[in-house]
């Protein structure tokens, strides 16, 4: 199963460490990564792969949800099907 992971925010110092971190810690894998700053704004979106994860899918979401509280930024993990479903046209 894989997931859509996104950070938006204020640019600072520790997003990137600190959301891989919370990702390592359950054994979920990192498939893709695109990070940029626009105008001092964060902007990350990965595609994960939660097979082999340690933790629950709503257990992830609450944690990488506190780690942006923590950081400044807001983190959202959605389903890749649900994200799919979501925005076809």
């Amino acid at each position: 199963m894989r997931a859509v992971i996104t950070v938006l925010g204020g640019d600072r110092v520790g997003i990137i460490a600190g959301v891989t971190a919370v990702l390592a810690a359950s054994n979920t894998n990192i498939l893709d990564i695109s990070q940029t700053i626009l105008s001092g704004i964060f902007n990350m979106i990965m595609i994960v792969d939660l097979s082999s994860s340690s933790t629950d899918h709503r257990e992830l979401h609450e944690k990488l949800a506190q780690k942006g509280k923590e950081l400044g930024v807001e983190i959202r993990m959605q389903r890749e099907e649900v994200f799919r479903s979501m925005h076809r046209i």
